[in-house]
């Protein structure tokens, strides 16, 4: 992969892991009222549902921090099981991809 393209990439991962960071837990202050307005049953939906999105948040914050950690490790764009090249196309549908199409479709 060339230089520019890792940069960009890295550019790309490093503005996801920031939005990532500031989207996790700001639900506890904008659903308050909203719960305090529910019912019980109401309230306990939501708030599973805040952490549902939460979790899914927080595991694709790793998976970006292990990307840009491959990216400082010179390992990025190769696949962390089989160690072939990750085409560029899914690359720049999911720039933290961590393995080839054909090892994510047998996992």
């Amino acid at each position: 992969m060339s230089k520019p393209d890792v940069k960009r990439f890295r550019k790309l991962l490093d503005e996801k892991a920031a939005e990532l960071a500031l989207s996790i837990r700001p639900h506890e202050l904008e659903g308050a009222a909203d719960q305090a307005r529910a019912g019980p049953a109401e309230a306990m939906q939501e708030q599973a549902m805040a952490m549902a999105i939460e979790q899914r948040r927080e595991r694709e914050l790793v998976r970006v921090q292990a990307a840009i950690e491959r990216i400082d490790a010179g390992e990025y764009g190769d696949c962390v099981r089989c160690g072939e090249r990750i085409q560029d196309q899914r690359l720049e549908s999911d720039p933290a991809a961590p393995l080839c199409i054909d090892c994510a479709s047998a996992a």
